[in-house]
């Protein structure tokens, strides 16, 4: 597993939040999470076809990644509400990716999901969604860098 101290700050404090409960409570740090998606940018509400589908996830979950001039991160997902579990790995990962350099996005190890505790709580399936979210965006990053 990865060392916090290896990982940018947003995405080591929410590894640390996550750790520092027990795996019941990760799961209610997880539906907070849920609830603070943001929301989509008016351009692809009411267009999924415009983002791309985690097929992965069990939950119809789409995720776009757009780079600004100087070439830092904005994730923007979206998830059913009634899927709190997919839509709060979402939200962890907008959050925790919110603004970064493309590179640090692309360091960020591909098994960060399986070392935020989750994994005593959430079924395997469900953790293979969030690696496969995780790797999709990496995937969008390089494209638009090597574009």
């Amino acid at each position: 597993m990865t060392d916090s101290a290896e990982l940018p700050a947003p995405l080591a404090e929410i590894r640390e939040d996550f750790l520092a409960v027990t795996p019941q409570e990760r799961l209610q740090l997880l539906l907070e999470f849920s609830r603070e998606l943001p929301d989509l940018p008016e351009r692809y509400a009411g267009h999924p076809e415009l983002m791309e589908r985690v097929a992965e996830c069990q939950s119809p979950v789409y995720i776009f990644t757009e780079l600004d001039e100087a070439r830092r991160v904005h994730l923007h997902a979206t998830a059913p509400e009634q899927a709190p579990t997919t839509r709060g790995f979402a939200s962890v990962l907008a959050q925790g990716l919110e603004g970064l350099t493309v590179e640090q996005a692309l360091d960020v190890p591909d098994d960060y999901p399986l070392g935020v505790g989750l994994t005593e709580a959430v079924s395997p399936l469900r953790m293979r969604g969030m690696v496969a979210m995780l790797g999709r965006i990496k995937r969008q990053l390089r494209e638009k860098t090597a574009a």
